[in-house]
């Protein structure tokens, strides 16, 4: 009678903090399979998102070319192209939302562009 007491208060008292902890990560399936492939990457596909894939692969072509041509001292067109290219990834870290991406590549267009302006100024209109 004493182990039935037992058995029966066991059930009424709340459950402690572990296994509060162990059902909460028990989580039906469907939940689990939106996040299963979190290991392989989170970088947007072709199939799933055109318009970022392309930015990305446009815009870091457009870099390396920028880098070629500062490289080559060919003045002012590695700053279009870098201009273009961290303007390409600006626009992906908008798409993505991602603020760090965003910052620094909005940093790097109003730095270019501030080069850009002052070469036109410069060479055209004998300023600066």
């Amino acid at each position: 009678m004493n182990l039935e007491v037992n058995a029966v208060e066991e059930k009424k008292t709340p459950p402690n903090e572990d296994s509060n902890e162990i059902l909460q990560n028990e989580k039906p399936s469907s939940d689990i399979k939106e996040h299963e492939n979190l290991t392989k990457t989170l970088t947007p596909t072709k199939s799933n998102h055109p318009l970022s894939w392309w930015l990305i692969w446009v815009s870091s072509i457009i870099l390396i070319v920028a880098m070629i041509a500062t490289t080559n001292n060919l003045y002012p067109w590695n700053m279009i192209f870098q201009f273009l290219g961290v303007g390409g990834w600006l626009m992906v870290a908008i798409i993505w939302n991602d603020r760090a991406l965003i910052v620094i590549n909005a940093i790097a267009v109003a730095i270019f562009a501030n080069g850009i302006v002052a070469y036109i100024l410069k060479t055209y209109y004998g300023q600066g």
